[in-house]
């Protein structure tokens, strides 16, 4: 793990954190409101065992439950095994869990065979209350009475296993993983005199294509000394065979095998189990191990975990003040599981040799994208610099950036080429750190310009119909590349936003053409907008109309239902990546209108102004359209601030927090989807919320009196500070003292009096001071045209990285394309001095 680039931090007395560039900061252990617990149940799918930041070994239990994906699951299932290699709040298919342990006490009649073997066989309950789990260690107590315990190093875990007296412990090793994916030959070899156990498998990722091999070296320390050991297969085990190879069974089902060693009655009741793991070798993965644990000390390999957790926390700390510790939880293992993955395989990646970072487990980078690497650009830039170069360097061997990445595989693209964000999104906010911005450029610019011959793995499908129609067509003829030929609205929408990023880039390169052209077709959003489409709720107008709606080659206009694939659609319509799915991925056009990020004037306008637009995004959120457990809602909670009403951006994350989200193992409302539930709750909480791909950070109170963020890059300080505080500390009796019912009545940044409802990045970096000034009623604070968040149709500055971002936008026509470049959108300004409902006199009532 390399080493962030940071200003010195030094200690003074036992509670304060002093910065080498600014004043005092309030210091404590942040471990202590970290539970890795949070999603491990209700379809969180978190992984909630012990690994480091970013760490490639996770060692945690794996249980038979539905929502395994992540491994562990806390909701009184099964546990199979004990494995090393895991996936966080992914969806889909269970992924890794290879090689898992399992121990025995003693075997039935003190005969090997007298052991289950098989998975699904030797299950076991766990006592419930046993569980425990904190950043770098898990533990449980199994039905059997042995207790399980683990940490881990960064490619190598570390088992302890507590047997009662007088047993004769068997430990085996299953060629396996959670999914039962395995391919072709495994093999295994067991040394007679060590017990040290090394083999290899091939498995099949998760959500993409093709597959990858794995290797492991498992050795094991015990006071009483090795009693013997073997393979099994199948139900059986003998002593006599030491090596192994399996294939899978002719019903296509793996058949069951490994080996197993097993041991003398340890006097103290504790064996060791060290699992170091790689993609090169098994040497490679007794290298890991040897070094990074070299004498079994699980106390010393536990306090190192400690102290990289603590040092990746010390960024960020808030105020106690009047808030609960539960509030506490809920912040911090937020922030904690945006670093459980993507995960740094450097070194370990067998398909090109290259001197740069490869990082891995980006699932998907269309969840991403919206706030959790934005978050981290803040909290931890130089790993987001490592991770854009593993992008760029994956592109620049395999020729495409990836949209969605594991287990050394291609990911399915869930809708745009949403890596042109994330890294438009890090070079706009300065991050540099070793990147070569010019092949990454290269690198969107060929997504934009060439259809992958299989854009199902990478890249966009559909450009000739995108540069020639301008929009991408239900029914699309391509014959230039092949894909799920679906999701024609939610794909144009997500291109249409790449393209702006792109613009963003090539803007600040001082590539003219590149960004006029593709800041142009950023506005073909416009072309699938049917202006007289209407949508019914159960019968009943609900009285909006103007939706996006498929269009064909010809221009005609096709239909899918507004509210197909919502929330509340019980119609069992898949909006996936199915061949009968629809024009809509993981959501609905009623919630895909509102994404025009970059030009939420432009749309506001196309809604019928501020009024209806703030009509229309209550109706998506009062009625359940949305549903806050996928990513494409995060960014609606907050899209009243275009409309200039803040403050009820502030008050919708003040019902989905804590109702949604809270410190519990049912506490997530979807699946984690590698940290990013995790970052839309801590970016919530901190009460500045980001536009990615942009330097905007949404305002809205935030849940602590003060936060505190030390810039890695600068070690300058940023405060967000709220006055009057004390009136407004408690919200309901549910999750008490989070923050307050209040709103914003006024702001100073740096001592000035400050109305713009929104910050840039150099918040962050400059280490500025803002102060929220809270009052009982919604405010006039941030409602004036000239405070609203830029747009591209606006004239405005510190718009893009302390840019102006106004440009032409087209008119939008129902009876033919919107040709980039003719025609010029009318300014929202006219609008914001006539806010709906009355802006300075209503209160809101929660």
């Amino acid at each position: 793990m390399s080493s962030r680039l940071v200003l010195p931090l030094l200690m003074v007395g036992s509670n304060v954190l002093v910065s080498a560039a600014s004043g005092p900061v309030e210091e404590y252990n942040v471990l202590q409101y970290i539970d890795p617990l949070i999603g491990s149940a209700n379809g969180g799918n978190v992984f909630a065992g012990a690994t480091l930041p970013y760490g490639m070994a996770k060692a945690v239990a794996d249980t038979d439950s539905e929502s395994n994906q992540g491994g562990f699951a806390y909701d009184g299932s099964n546990v199979t095994g004990f494995s090393s290699m895991h996936d966080s709040g992914t969806g889909g298919s269970p992924s890794l869990g290879n090689f898992p342990l399992f121990p025995y006490a003693k075997c039935d009649g003190d005969d090997v065979n007298g052991c289950v073997y098989p998975k699904k066989a030797r299950k076991s309950k766990y006592n419930p209350d046993s569980v425990e789990a904190s950043p770098g260690y898990f533990a449980l107590t199994l039905a059997s009475g042995v207790k399980v315990d683990m940490t881990a190093a960064h490619h190598t875990s570390l088992f302890r296993f507590h047997f009662p007296s007088d047993s004769s412990p068997l430990i085996l090793v299953d060629l396996s993983d959670l999914s039962d994916s395995r391919q072709d030959n495994a093999s295994i070899s067991i040394d007679e005199s060590t017990g040290r156990m090394t083999g290899s498998a091939k498995f099949l990722p998760s959500f993409g294509s093709g597959s990858y091999t794995l290797h492991f070296c498992a050795d094991f320390q015990s006071s009483s000394g090795l009693r013997d050991s073997g393979i099994f297969v199948d139900a059986r085990a003998g002593t006599d065979v030491h090596h192994l190879k399996i294939s899978r069974s002719i019903n296509g089902y793996p058949l069951p095998g490994g080996g197993f060693v097993r041991f003398k009655s340890p006097p103290d009741g504790k064996i060791q189990a060290r699992v170091g793991l790689s993609f090169i070798s098994p040497e490679h993965a007794c290298s890991h191990a040897e070094s990074e644990i070299k004498d079994f000390n699980f106390e010393s390999v536990h306090k190192t975990a400690i102290q990289q957790w603590t040092e990746k926390m010390r960024p960020i700390r808030v105020s106690r003040k009047g808030v609960k510790s539960d509030v506490l939880t809920n912040f911090y293992s937020g922030i904690y599981r945006t670093m459980v993955n993507p995960q740094n395989y450097t070194g370990e990646n067998p398909l090109w040799q290259s001197s740069e970072p490869y990082f891995d487990s980006f699932y998907c980078l269309w969840d991403s994208f919206r706030s959790q690497i934005p978050f981290l650009t803040i909290f931890d830039p130089s790993s987001v610099a490592q991770m854009i170069r593993s992008l760029i360097d994956t592109q620049r061997h395999l020729g495409w950036l990836p949209d969605c990445r594991m287990s050394l595989c291609k990911g399915f693209t869930q809708g745009g080429s949403n890596a042109d964000n994330v890294l438009a999104d890090a070079y706009v906010k300065g991050i540099e750190d070793g990147i070569d911005w010019d092949a990454g450029y290269a690198a969107v610019k060929k997504d934009a310009e060439v259809e992958p011959f299989d854009w199902s793995n990478e890249g966009r499908g559909g450009l000739r119909s995108w540069k020639k129609l301008h929009y991408i067509p239900v029914e699309d003829f391509d014959y230039e590349g092949f894909g799920t030929m679906t999701r024609s609205i939610s794909r144009m929408l997500e291109y249409s936003y790449n393209d702006f990023a792109i613009a963003q880039m090539a803007r600040r390169m001082n590539k003219t053409d590149d960004f006029e052209r593709y800041e142009a077709s950023s506005s073909a959003w416009r072309n699938l907008f049917k202006r007289d489409q209407a949508s019914s709720l159960n019968g009943t107008d609900t009285g909006f109309k103007g939706f996006f709606q498929p269009r064909y080659l010809n221009g005609t206009w096709g239909y899918q239902d507004p509210l197909k694939c919502s929330n509340i659609d019980n119609s069992g319509s898949i909006c996936s990546l199915q061949n009968t799915a629809g024009e809509t991925f993981e959501s609905s056009i009623w919630e895909y209108q509102f994404f025009v990020p970059h030009d939420m004037a432009a749309l506001i306008t196309l809604l019928g102004g501020p009024d209806s637009f703030v009509k229309r995004l209550d109706y998506l959120h009062d009625k359940g359209i949305t549903y806050i457990g996928n990513e494409p809602a995060f960014l609606t909670v907050y899209q009243y601030h275009y409309a200039g009403r803040p403050s009820k951006s502030t008050a919708r994350a003040r019902t989905y927090i804590p109702d949604s989200f809270f410190p519990s193992p049912k506490g997530l409302p979807g699946n984690d989807d590698s940290g990013a539930m995790g970052s839309f709750v801590a970016m919530s909480m901190m009460g500045l919320f980001p536009n990615p791909g942009q330097s905007v950070y949404l305002i809205t109170v935030p849940f602590f009196e003060k936060v505190s963020i030390v810039s890695p890059l600068t070690g300058k300080t940023a405060t967000l500070r709220v006055k009057n505080w004390d009136k407004f500390n408690s919200f309901n009796a549910t999750f008490n003292n989070t923050g307050g019912t209040g709103f914003i009545q006024s702001a100073t940044l740096n001592g000035k009096p400050y109305t713009r409802s929104w910050v840039n990045h150099d918040f962050f970096t400059e280490g500025q001071d803002l102060v929220l000034v809270l009052g009982r009623n919604e405010s006039t604070w941030g409602t004036a045209p000239e405070d609203l968040p830029p747009s591209l149709s606006e004239t405005k500055s510190d718009g893009i990285h302390g840019r102006g971002v106004s440009s032409p936008l087209g008119q939008s026509s129902q009876h033919g394309p919107f040709l980039p470049g003719k025609g010029f959108s009318p300014r929202l300004a006219s609008h914001m001095h006539q806010i709906a409902h009355g802006v300075g006199n209503t209160q809101w009532q929660g």
